[in-house]
């Protein structure tokens, strides 16, 4: 599961001419989903993007989630996140999920976003061509990513490097 996510003073989106989702100060949210993404990854990219603390406080610090700062959340399907160029010039999607399978974990991170908070949440359309406007606060994005667990069942594993 990957997910872009920007600090933003105010992002909509809208399809076809009518509105979808709109938020004032906030973040929005691009989220796309690739293969072996399951209810635990939605769990916890949900969690990250909840507490990630990317607002300032008093000091100037990135150091309030959006809920210190009272905003909402805003999130857009885009499957392009999943996108190949490294060979040729035209991106290829083999890596992200079949939308049968990611429009369920979509709605799931959506609703699992609302459970978690009393904010705002607002979203764009599955499968639909959208426009998406914001006003980037900072700029602020970052980029999140959790990675299937492995074949072997082993997970993610962190390699550390120390001193000799």
């Amino acid at each position: 599961m990957r997910a872009v996510i920007q600090r933003v003073s105010r992002a909509k989106v809208s399809s076809e001419g009518k509105p979808l989702g709109a938020i004032g100060q906030g973040l929005l949210v691009l989220v796309g989903f690739g293969h072996g993404d399951d209810s635990a990854a939605v769990a916890w990219m949900a969690q990250k993007i909840v507490k990630l603390r990317i607002f300032e406080d008093e000091a100037g610090k990135m150091n309030r989630s959006v809920a210190d700062v009272g905003g909402g959340v805003l999130v857009v399907p885009q499957f392009t996140l999943y996108g190949d160029a490294q060979k040729g010039n035209r991106p290829g999607f083999d890596a992200a999920a079949r939308p049968e399978r990611s429009e369920p974990l979509f709605r799931e991170l959506v609703a699992s976003l609302a459970e978690r908070t009393s904010l705002p949440v607002a979203s764009g359309a599955f499968g639909a061509q959208m426009e998406v406007e914001l006003v980037n606060d900072g700029p602020v994005t970052i980029l999140l990513e959790r990675p299937p667990p492995s074949v072997s069942g082993g997970g993610h594993r962190e390699e550390r490097f120390e001193k000799p």
